[in-house]
């Protein structure tokens, strides 16, 4: 063989390895990023379900605690905030506000046992605690699915290729307020 065809041949064996390599890298970062769009979806479906739990909660103690107003409508805007937030650190900031308003309606419910023994108040009750452990297994496998990611992206050699490829890191949902992780909010009447 000569030399002129073993060089070519080399060459044409590192072009197939290297083609083989940015398409499964391609292929990888995009399975990546399809899991990560189905976990934000997941979020924004649960989010949409606490949603409409909270006018019907909040007309329960309505009912009973008719001049605490503030409060009313402090959960109605969060809620609407939590609604209209477009991306992941809009929706965050407006979660947390969401989380201390339904504090304060928690607070207030609290002070009427009438209200605490309705069949309907509890059944909300119950519907609002499942959606809240539903909203926060979502977010796990979001940030799951956004660090394993945003490692792909990062990690050499796939940080070469991933931005001529289109691909971009994504932002965590992370929690502004700690102390809100850690005394999440109070259901249990």
């Amino acid at each position: 063989m000569s030399t002129g065809l073993i060089i070519l041949l080399v060459v044409l064996g590192l072009l197939i390895v290297l083609g083989i390599f940015l398409w499964t890298t391609y292929n990888s970062l995009v399975t990546l990023k399809v899991r990560v769009d189905e976990a934000w979806s997941d979020i924004t479906v649960q989010l949409k379900r606490r949603a409409d739990l909270i006018p019907n909660l909040v007309n329960s103690v309505k009912g009973y605690a008719a001049h605490e107003s503030g409060v009313f409508e402090k959960v109605t805007e969060a809620r609407s905030a939590v609604m209209d937030a477009k991306g992941v650190q809009q929706t965050a900031e407006a979660e947390n506000m969401l989380e201390g308003a339904l504090k304060s309606l928690f607070a207030v419910a609290e002070a009427y046992p009438d209200l605490k023994a309705n069949e309907n108040f509890l059944q909300l009750q119950n519907e609002l605690v499942d959606t809240e452990d539903k909203i926060q297994a979502s977010r796990r496998f979001y940030n799951g699915g956004v660090r394993d990611l945003n490692t792909k992206i990062q990690i050499f050699p796939n940080n070469v290729f991933a931005g001529m490829l289109g691909f971009k890191e994504r932002e965590f949902f992370e929690v502004e307020d700690m102390a809100s992780v850690e005394n999440p909010v109070e259901v249990k009447f």
